[in-house]
């Protein structure tokens, strides 16, 4: 599982790259809420670019350790956000939480799912 730990890092660093090049770029193009939903599809797209050369080489050996992995990089997913997002980029915890609002059109949420069971996917599809 500690190599799935220090994989996650790599998921880390792309959704960080992915949210400057949002704030440089996308922002002042698009406004913040289209700049959100555009960041949202291309992370979702690189997750799944990653996960596919990840599982290619580190191969997962069960159904249950694929789920493991997805549930621990969806915790380490959360923990990032609240806890980077609070208590460094001092965001309230009323704005941490607005994007969860999928009737708002918030799509932060199909990062989580996607990010929980990418793993599971991969192992089923292609190995």
């Amino acid at each position: 599982m500690a190599t799935f730990i220090l994989l996650w890092l790599g998921l880390l660093l792309l959704a960080i790259i992915n949210g400057v090049i949002r704030d440089f770029i996308y922002l002042k193009k698009f406004g913040e809420h289209k700049a959100h939903q555009l960041s949202t599809i291309i992370l979702l797209l690189l997750i799944t670019t990653y996960s596919y050369f990840v599982f290619g080489y580190w191969k997962l050996h069960s159904e249950n350790e694929a789920i493991l992995v997805g549930i621990l990089w969806l915790i380490l997913t959360l923990a990032f956000e609240f806890l980077f997002g609070h208590f460094v980029a001092k965001h309230s915890w009323k704005k941490l939480l607005a994007n969860y609002n999928v009737f708002a059109g918030n799509l932060w949420t199909l990062i989580l799912i996607w990010t929980a069971i990418v793993p599971f996917v991969y192992y089923k599809f292609f190995q």
